[in-house]
């Protein structure tokens, strides 16, 4: 391909990813933005992170694992608004398609299965698309990627700065998805291991010293000049067999039935970088929160709870499915041979999918580089001018306003249906029951009992919550104190599993803002010692008699 097509094909691809990530991008907010703006502004006007948290009517500490997006998203809502997160996530979110689009083509130096599959990953993502930390992180694992590719091409020492840099940012953008910083390393470690393994012929140079020695021993004594020679035969034949060995292993590495493997010496100075990038959790004011957040994440109740950590059930997923079934027609329908780093990649991203559903924008984020490799492939074996050939006719001028004007037909079909949508949905957010309730009762002597989907919404309107979002820090393994398993007794009320009441005398709740369409309500609204207060559509309120 010349230059002057690529170039065209390229700014092609761009704008189309453009306009189709503003359509993807939601209006609506996610109930996390709520908070991540209060707590901004909290850590601007406080001018420190004082590892408690000012939110609930709990006095319990927080661990701020988001707080450099938290201050930025404040500064930009300043700006503008509303308007100006919508604008700000509809920016990111276009960031991340040309990252993945770039990382693509230079990884795997074909811009059209680039294009078509990085459109694939912004579809698959739109749903974890939105004002949260994990849009930035997805761009920095995308950077990652490149750096790491691109670092073992040519050993340049700016890509392993920017692979060092990229987690102190993670350590204070989204300190939650640390960790899996490094997972994106052992592939190509494990790759290079193994190879290693099976280069050094342990076994046979183990036997080989063996044989020198008896040699020697045997050379030394006499009467045993025969049965020297018969070894020095013996370790003869098993050199000629061995130097057969490496020569076909040689071949049936340049040729495997399935599996490559590659050797690249680059990847050693890949080990020290990821040693080193284990110490920039240091570079943060959290203290040691990046070594323990996930642990303790792990150790408490909230996954087991909440619908984004729980395990990816294959039948209820059409996405998840459709790529797993994409990756194994490939591998099994075809004779397109796979990298074990890409190999351990694939198989390691489905693992954390069917863990947990979020973990499907990893697969697609990072699996697609593998995806691409072999999809390629299969474009040369079957059609190895098969993709100049539609590049040529997309770059036509004909072919360019026909590629985006169907890539804005299928975003305009996408985006219509959120026309009509708003910042704050008043079906799920109470936002008339909070201006009733700041009119009418006094929020100072208040303490109210909320449910987890809104409590963000009721903190950023400076009301203290029972509960939200901030799932983490409900639990003892963060709030310190056993006998404060916020989580798990807001649980058992909204699932009717206890007596409400007792909950309720815990905490000293005097005022319940829920849902009409809920189980508590149902108990709550025949109890004599709740009075109702206010009612609209979808929220009521009751207070304590």
């Amino acid at each position: 391909m010349d230059k002057q097509t690529k170039t065209k094909f390229n700014l092609i691809a761009i704008v189309c990813i453009v306009i189709f990530c503003f359509a993807i991008t939601p209006i609506t907010l996610q109930n996390d933005t709520f908070y991540t703006i209060k707590i901004g502004e909290h850590i601007l006007n406080s001018g420190q992170i004082d590892m408690q948290d000012p939110f609930s009517i709990h006095d319990i500490p927080y661990t701020y694992p988001h707080w450099l997006y938290d201050v930025g998203m404040y500064l930009i809502y300043q700006v503008g608004g509303m308007n100006a997160i919508y604008i700000s996530t509809a920016i990111l979110a276009c960031v991340l398609g040309i990252t993945v689009y770039i990382t693509n083509k230079k990884i795997v130096k074909n811009e059209l299965t680039s294009f078509i599959l990085t459109l694939g990953v912004i579809y698959v993502m739109s749903s974890f698309i939105a004002a949260r930390a994990q849009l930035v992180t997805f761009i920095l694992f995308s950077l990652a990627i490149f750096f790491i590719e691109k670092f073992i091409q040519t050993k340049k020492i700016g890509y392993a700065i920017g692979l060092i840099i990229i987690p102190t940012i993670i350590a204070n953008v989204h300190l939650a998805v640390w960790p899996f910083y490094f997972i994106i390393f052992l592939p190509y470690i494990a790759e290079y291991i193994i190879a290693l393994i099976i280069d050094s012929h342990l076994i046979y140079k183990t036997l080989d010293k063996y044989r020198i020695y008896k040699i020697k021993k045997l050379s030394n004594k006499e009467g045993k000049e025969e049965q020297c020679e018969n070894l020095k035969k013996i370790y003869k034949q098993k050199t000629i067999e061995f130097q057969n060995k490496l020569i076909k292993q040689e071949q049936t590495r340049k040729n495997p039935y399935k599996l490559k493997i590659e050797k690249k010496s680059s990847v050693k100075w890949l080990i020290l970088i990821m040693t080193i990038c284990v110490l920039t959790g240091l570079l943060t004011p959290l203290g040691d929160t990046p070594y323990t957040y996930l642990f303790k994440t792990m150790q408490g109740n909230t996954t087991k709870s909440i619908n984004e950590h729980l395990p990816t059930v294959l039948i209820q997923s059409k996405i998840a499915l459709t790529i797993l079934a994409i990756i194994l027609s490939i591998l099994i329908f075809t004779d397109t041979k796979i990298r074990l780093k890409d190999f351990f990649m694939l198989g390691g991203l489905i693992i954390l999918m069917l863990m947990s559903k979020r973990q499907l924008s990893l697969l697609a984020l990072i699996g697609v580089y593998s995806v691409n490799k072999l999809v390629c492939d299969l474009f040369e074996k079957y059609d190895s001018d098969g993709t100049q050939k539609f590049i040529n006719n997309i770059t036509s001028t004909f072919g360019a306003i026909i590629t985006i004007l169907l890539i804005t037909l299928i975003s305009i079909i996408i985006y219509k249906p959120k026309v009509k949508n708003t910042y704050i949905d008043s079906k799920n957010y109470p936002v008339d029951a909070i201006i009733w309730l700041k009119e009418n009762v006094d929020i100072e002597n208040m303490r109210l009992y909320n449910e987890y989907n809104y409590g963000s919404y009721i903190l950023y309107q400076d009301i203290p919550v029972f509960i939200d979002s901030r799932a983490d820090l409900y639990t003892p393994e963060f709030n310190k104190n056993k006998d404060k398993d916020i989580f798990s007794d807001y649980i058992k009320v909204s699932g009717g599993n206890i007596y409400y009441d007792e909950i309720f005398d815990k905490y000293n709740i005097t005022h319940l803002l829920i849902p009409n369409n809920t189980r508590i309500n149902l108990f709550i609204s025949r109890d004599s010692n709740y009075e109702q207060l206010y009612k609209d559509d979808n929220f009521v309120i009751y207070s304590r008699k």
